[in-house]
């Protein structure tokens, strides 16, 4: 049985995660107390109709919560195929997110009224949790449709004994993404953003990737590049990790670094990894 435990920051987006989870044909319950998981998971092996579940557990359950990581551990230990996914939005966002939806902060009440102080307190209880977790997504400066888009991605063709990488791009003005085991700098590469007929298109375009491409430093950076992850890639894996971003940005992540992750998607995908591409800024 396949099982998927969604935690994160408040407002970040959980509930849109159980959601296209429960989508997907995952057997779905929010907001359950960590005590209570290692049983349920029992109930859930006992019947054969349940394969993949995926539970909602955070902040909510107050105490509770603060045994998460053992519960889990205690799961592990019983033999059982238990992932973690973190949903994570930075502070700024978070903050935004609450003033607008006027919804009020699980910890609102501890903090004495002060939104910043909750969040502050939450963002100290959680970030071990991140740091443990098996699936990462950030969903600070992502629509509502491509926050599902990726999960889809993430989830549709999942393994849960093979690691799943995306190729992600990003634009360094909007800020480097969190969640990037790997960053690339790809600021050298001939810039289509001063080309006329190209300013308005994406690295998804062959014309852009075919101008980015046509520069010996390109070539030579696409072959060192492909040559390292040759080696990295099966390291990783042997090393258990489910999830590995490798990130490219440029200054607005609308050409090169598109064009890179493209390339780097299509040249692990060829490998035979399960792999998928993600442009964080292109469209902005």
């Amino acid at each position: 049985m396949e099982f998927i435990i969604v935690t994160g920051v408040s407002g970040s987006g959980k509930s849109s995660a159980a959601k296209v989870l429960e989508d997907i044909g995952y057997f779905c319950i929010d907001n359950m107390p960590p005590q209570l998981i290692p049983k349920f998971a029992e109930l859930c092996g006992d019947n054969s109709e349940i394969s993949k579940v995926a539970i909602v557990v955070d902040i909510r359950g107050g105490e509770l919560f603060l045994q998460f990581w053992e519960n889990v551990q205690e799961m592990r230990q019983a033999g059982m195929n238990v992932k973690i996914l973190f949903i994570y939005a930075d502070k700024d966002v978070i903050r935004r997110r609450y003033k607008e939806t006027r919804r009020k902060h699980p910890l609102y009440d501890i903090a004495n009224g002060d939104l910043d102080r909750a969040i502050d307190e939450e963002f100290e209880i959680l970030m071990p949790i991140r740091e443990r977790s098996d699936y990462y997504i950030d969903s600070s400066f992502t629509s509502t449709a491509k926050f599902k888009e990726n999960m889809l991605k993430m989830f549709l063709s999942n393994l849960s004994d093979s690691m799943m990488i995306s190729c992600l791009s990003f634009g360094f003005k909007y800020g480097v993404p969190d969640e990037a085991d790997l960053v690339f700098d790809v600021r050298f590469l001939p810039n289509p953003f001063y080309v006329p007929e190209l300013k308005n298109l994406t690295g998804e375009e062959k014309a852009v990737r075919d101008y980015v491409m046509d520069s010996e430093i390109s070539e030579q950076f696409r072959t060192k590049l492909f040559d390292m992850l040759e080696f990295l890639v099966p390291q990783y894996i042997s090393e258990g990790k489910s999830q590995l971003v490798i990130a490219f940005g440029c200054t607005g992540g609308k050409h090169r670094s598109v064009t890179f992750a493209e390339l780097t998607n299509d040249y692990l995908r060829e490998k035979g990894y399960n792999v998928h591409a993600i442009h964080r800024d292109a469209q902005k």
